[in-house]
């Protein structure tokens, strides 16, 4: 079966929020089992940490969904007859996932030089917020906040604006990503000279590494500034017009690389028709823009883009959710799923990007219950 790559994987998943969950979801797409280690009472925060004023049966919709498909066992781990039932289990288990800050797990018990000694082939995966034994490793590992720390919010928004947030939680969905790539790399290893492994990363990092392109280039700039955004339209600090958004007389649309001079000609723009020196296209960047923004704002999206399609410009609409939704193309993606829920309530979610073997991974498995599974792992584990 597609889904069932890493069947027979057992996953220990001590990790909470976004970043670690977002990991062991992928892994379970897989087929990985994952267990969930929560606290009893309270269990995982993401329980009660609502988007907005959305939840489905008291629960967090985003619980929901970054947990669907795994199993939940509730355990005080400052107990040790409970520890040593976790410990057992951690034995048996092929991966440990945990996004605690540093030093949390070794407080446990259960940081890797120990959780090593009771299964030395684990793959022992951590995400941190800026790395272990740092100037930064005590600061609290949040979204924004590494944003905030990584530079990136310079790269969005005009040369004049204040330094702008990605509106989703990118550094968390960027380390889940890259450690689950550590950790997949980590079970080959192990596949092949049966070794185990410590596989690590920090929000700050995999920020860092969404930069590589503009920072490679910022790093081997003789005149060793930084590149200023636009101060109109700005999309990409590195590239030259017309690369950026643009607001038609009925909605926006987003233009990549093109020549200039061609594309004066395909829309019958003067200005634009003379701009023939390739290195004018970044110097002036700001001017042509303009003339762009100008020229564009006169007719609506449909319009242009009919002549963009026709002549083969790098442009598209921009669509808000909805709008993509409604979409042929959207439908044909068939990309949303069904949960269903204990009481059967249903909840729409999207599936795994992934497709293997021309077979979508998807579930109709829902989130656990806090310490659902307790009964069932202590007695098939013999806990």
């Amino acid at each position: 079966m597609s889904d069932k790559l890493l069947k027979d994987i057992l996953v220990v998943d001590f990790s909470q929020f976004l970043a670690g969950p977002l990991a062991t979801l992928k892994l379970a797409d897989f087929g990985a089992r994952v267990i969930k280690i929560e606290r009893p009472i309270v269990g995982d925060l993401c329980r009660n940490i609502y988007l907005s004023d959305v939840d489905i049966n008291g629960t967090n919709t985003l619980f929901h969904a970054i947990n669907r498909n795994k199993e939940s066992y509730s355990a005080n781990l400052k107990d040790n007859e409970e520890l040593e039932k976790v410990k057992e289990l951690i034995k048996k288990a092929d991966v440990l996932v945990q996004n605690f800050r540093p030093n949390i797990m070794k407080k446990i018990g259960l940081d890797y030089d120990e959780v090593k000694k009771l299964n030395p082939k684990i793959i022992y995966a951590s995400i941190t917020g800026y790395g272990v034994n740092t100037q930064w490793d005590k600061l609290p590992g949040q979204d924004l906040l590494a944003q905030a720390k990584s530079g990136v919010m310079w790269a969005s928004g005009n040369d004049e604006d204040p330094p702008i947030p990605f509106g989703i939680a990118v550094a968390d969905q960027l380390a889940g990503n890259i450690l689950l790539q550590g950790i997949l790399a980590a079970l080959v290893r192990r596949g092949i000279s049966n070794v185990g492994a410590l596989v690590e990363t920090s929000l700050l990092e995999a920020l860092v590494d969404f930069q590589f392109e503009v920072l490679t280039t910022h790093l081997n700039d003789p005149r060793g500034v930084i590149e200023k955004r636009s101060k109109i339209s700005n999309a990409h600090t590195y590239l030259s017009a017309p690369y950026g958004v643009y607001k038609t007389k009925d909605g926006y649309i987003a233009m990549a690389m093109v020549d200039i001079d061609f594309l004066g000609e395909t829309i019958d723009c003067d200005p634009l028709k003379a701009m023939k020196n390739r290195k004018e296209w970044f110097v002036k960047r700001d001017e042509i823009k303009e003339i762009l923004g100008m020229f564009l704002i006169k007719k609506p999206t449909s319009f242009w883009m009919e002549i963009f399609e026709i002549n083969d410009i790098w442009a598209s609409e921009v669509l808000d959710w909805d709008m993509l939704f409604k979409t042929k193309y959207f439908k044909e993606l068939s990309y949303i799923q069904n949960l269903e829920l204990q009481d059967g309530t249903k909840l729409k979610t999207t599936r795994s990007p992934l497709s293997i073997d021309k077979k979508l991974i998807t579930s109709k498995v829902c989130a656990p219950n806090l310490g659902e599974h307790n009964d069932e792992i202590e007695k098939e584990f013999n806990l």
